[in-house]
């Protein structure tokens, strides 16, 4: 418990500097939100009065700090644009997000794992060069490239799977998946040849100590070996992989969920981009900080789980 709590401790620092530094490069980026809001035929008087409604006159440490102290609170503060609060716009969008993330690094997982089993057991058969070389090919692959092809083919070519849009699981669990089905395989496309080939070396490597020698002197058969004594202590660098690869899947999100209209927190996070709602922007960037280390600490807690010395 004592170990669980210093690691918690540690992530304080890291959201104080994600978030500090994020603020900072907010407001260094050129631009006026007022003037953006207001047009350009607005008068100074009229931008001064807008700036001071939004408190954008106030020195930067004075806007962070009272941005820290009302997100310490839950309180995200409100969109320049519409007003709406951010934090209720988040909690409407990021049950998409999570759904995403979910179904992508699962699905990327089980691609990784399956397809390093396979290349393990005839290791540098056909197979094995088949795979590998779809993997370096899919890890030159940009996501919206992956998306645009899976769109081209499953949506408008076969029609199997829809373009766009957004089906809650609540209302057609079926409809829901079919939504998810393309976005979440583009991302997980992207992820899986990195995963694949981590996961592929380590099991070479353990398949060449000497309990599985003896667990081959035992008879047991090639297969039970791999799943049973190879794969989970060739597991340690995967699930490092994959907890580290949750920054890349989430900067994936925010272009897949434009490309297939899911309205999800990519999606809000990069209109406020656009529209230089930079508290829209900040507030995003933070829920996805907090996530992000929340990830990462969860693999420090599965390590325990691999590997009962860690606990210690």
């Amino acid at each position: 418990m004592r170990n669980i709590l210093r690691k918690l401790l540690r992530l304080i620092p890291v959201l104080l500097l994600v978030t500090a530094a994020t603020f900072l490069l907010l407001n260094l980026l050129p631009g006026d939100v007022a003037l953006a809001m207001l047009g350009n035929e607005a008068t100074p008087a009229a931008i001064a009065q807008v700036r001071a409604d939004l408190n954008l006159d106030q020195p930067l440490v004075v806007r962070y700090l009272q941005w820290l102290g009302g997100f310490l609170q839950g309180d995200l503060g409100r969109s320049y644009i519409t007003r709406v609060p951010i934090l209720e716009q988040i909690v409407d969008r990021l049950p998409v997000t999570i759904e995403l993330m979910l179904l992508s690094q699962c699905l990327a997982l089980l691609l990784a794992i399956l397809a390093a089993i396979l290349c393990t057991y005839k290791a540098g058969g056909r197979l094995d060069r088949l795979i590998s070389s779809i993997a370096l090919l899919l890890l030159a692959a940009p996501v919206f490239i992956t998306a645009i092809v899976l769109m081209f083919i499953f949506a408008l070519t076969l029609r199997w799977l829809p373009s766009t849009g957004y089906v809650p699981l609540t209302v057609d669990p079926l409809a829901n998946l079919a939504h998810f089905a393309l976005p979440a395989l583009s991302i997980a496309l992207v992820e899986f040849p990195v995963l694949f080939g981590v996961l592929r070396a380590d099991l070479i490597k353990t398949l060449q100590q000497d309990f599985i020698a003896l667990a081959k002197a035992k008879g047991l058969s090639p297969w039970f070996i791999l799943v049973r004594h190879a794969l989970r202590p060739s597991s340690f660098t995967l699930v490092t992989i994959a907890g580290l690869q949750i920054a890349s899947a989430i900067a994936g999100a925010l272009v897949v969920e434009t490309i297939f209209g899911l309205p999800g927190v990519g999606r809000m996070l990069t209109g406020a981009v656009y529209n230089r709602d930079m508290m829209v922007v900040q507030g995003c960037v933070a829920v996805i900080s907090v996530g992000y280390v929340l990830v990462n600490f969860a693999v420090d807690m599965i390590y325990a789980v691999l590997d009962p010395r860690i606990r210690q």
